[in-house]
Order: structure tokens, then C-alpha cells, then sequence
């Protein structure tokens, strides 16, 4: 009840980056819409790269927002997304497709200008993913910077 009562509105639309690390260093582009006063939709695009893999993938999240105090924000979400990955070391390759669920908890905050800072933890679970991974689960902790307006 005292998240409840602590809700600030949250910015319409915010675009900018999530730079994170899920089995190596990637960067999203990174779109966020306010859906009501303590509700947002984020979409980002982005790729990964580690250990001779290079992976594109697409990943939405509905996320709560609670305020914390000042311009500080907590929020958790649920969501997923799809991807692409190719595999290429001494002569061997490889590529395929996967998909994924996805939770969300992080933290932020809103400067007095339009900017906002992030940071997260998403932890990812795949189905479908062949040789992606050894095994189905990816924990990717970002920061994140963005635009609001």
C-alpha cells in the first residue's frame, strides 16, 4: 500500500541506450512509453558480443514504476523477445534463432533536465536455442542513459 501511494508520473517517452553484459558486452537502443502514471512499455533492439558469437535480438517488457523519493524510481516488469545468433571460430559456424522470457527490476532517476540514468538486472530464460548457450538461462545487468521528453 505505501508503493501505491507513492506514485509519480513517469515520463511519456524516453529513447536512449542500455549498455549491458548477458555472456559479453552489447548495447540496445532503447525506447520507453508511458502508458499511465506507474506504467511504461520499453522496446530495445539490440546485439551482443562474446566469445566468437554475435547475437541481434528484440526484447519488450511492461514495467511498474514505484517512486523511491525525489527523482528516484524502482521498477520490475515481465516480458520477452526474440533473436538471432551466428557462431564462427576456426572454421566452424554456425546460426539459428531463439526466443525468451524476460523479468525487469532496476532502479533510476530523472534529473531536473531530460535525462535519465538506469540501472537493471534482467534475467532471461531461452527456449529454442540450440547452440546459443550451454544452458537456457542469461542474467544481463545494464545502465542504462536516456532522453525523456
Amino acid at each position: 500500500m505505501a508503493f501505491s501511494a507513492q506514485a509519480q508520473e513517469i515520463s511519456k517517452n524516453a529513447l536512449g541506450l542500455r549498455l549491458g553484459d548477458n555472456d559479453g558486452f552489447g548495447g540496445e537502443i532503447s525506447y520507453q512509453r508511458g502508458l499511465s502514471s506507474n506504467n511504461r512499455l520499453e522496446v530495445d533492439l539490440g546485439w551482443r558480443d562474446s566469445n566468437h558469437v554475435d547475437a541481434i535480438k528484440l526484447t519488450g517488457v511492461y514495467q511498474w514504476v514505484w517512486n523511491i523519493e525525489g527523482g528516484f524510481n524502482w521498477y520490475a516488469g515481465v516480458g520477452g523477445g526474440l533473436g538471432t545468433w551466428s557462431y564462427d571460430y576456426r572454421g566452424a559456424d554456425d546460426s539459428g534463432t531463439f526466443f525468451f522470457a524476460a523479468g525487469d527490476i532496476g532502479i533510476e532517476y530523472k534529473f531536473d533536465i531530460p535525462l535519465m540514468l538506469s540501472l537493471d538486472f534482467r534475467p532471461e530464460l531461452y527456449f529454442n536455442h540450440d547452440d546459443f548457450r550451454d544452458d537456457s538461462f542469461g542474467p544481463d545487468i545494464a545502465l542504462g542513459i536516456r532522453y525523456t521528453f
